[in-house]
């Protein structure tokens, strides 16, 4: 078996954007009498997509949120998150030339729960979207991590570019639990990276510090064994 394709998880991986994602919700939320910490939004509402972690917050705090509602939450954060993002770079340090080496190596996708226009706001303004043969975002499939959807739904997406291809040919480059465990249901070899959480958090075939430290032939044996 040889490694034929890597998704790559978003924030956290690609983007250096986690604490400006904590950011967003804690200044909706504070619009809404709720004052949510950076401790809690790490623990327990960072694998969520944005519908599911005001869901959840919601009721935790006993919020009795509509649909509508909630969307409405969702743009308020993804106005300020794209405030927040406005004229920087929001990329890892060597993220792109990781970006960019897998790139002309094999076939490679995004499976986040982000939205897409956030996505794709960050890789046209890095000049990497072409990089991409897919982008799975959290409005692509109808259940998000660590439901296994996103990245079944990559993997779908990448077959015309990697005909039969199956899910053990292929790496999910990861930085949460819900994420690994997302791959993992889906049936891909699994490489987490620590800017989020610590090693010992982190249950993969692979443990990396970045996507600076991304050795492809490594990946290449993850799929061999």
């Amino acid at each position: 078996m040889a490694l034929r394709a890597i998704v790559f998880d978003f924030d956290g991986v690609i983007a250096n954007s986690e604490s400006l994602h904590f950011r967003g919700y804690r200044d909706v939320l504070a619009g809404e009498g709720i004052a949510l910490t950076e401790p809690d939004y790490y623990a327990q509402y960072l694998g969520f997509d944005d519908v599911g972690a005001f869901q959840a917050i919601g009721r935790k705090h006993r919020a009795d949120w509509t649909g509508v509602e909630i969307a409405a939450l969702v743009a308020r954060k993804a106005a300020r998150l794209e405030e927040l993002e406005r004229d920087v770079s929001v990329l890892f340090p060597g993220a792109a030339d990781a970006i960019r080496r897998a790139a002309a190596a094999l076939p490679i996708a995004v499976a986040s729960g982000a939205r897409g226009e956030e996505i794709r706001r960050v890789l046209i303004q890095e000049r990497l979207i072409d990089c991409f043969t897919a982008i799975v975002a959290a409005e692509d499939t109808p259940a998000s991590k660590p439901a296994p959807d996103p990245y079944l739904r990559a993997l779908a997406l990448l077959a015309p570019a990697c005909p039969r291809l199956r899910a053990a040919e292929c790496v999910a480059i990861e930085d949460s639990r819900w994420g690994l465990e997302s791959a993992r249901a889906a049936g891909l070899r699994t490489v987490a990276v620590t800017t989020t959480y610590a090693a010992d958090e982190l249950t993969a075939d692979l443990v990396i510090p970045s996507l600076q430290a991304m050795d492809l032939d490594l990946l290449a044996r993850l799929c061999s064994e």
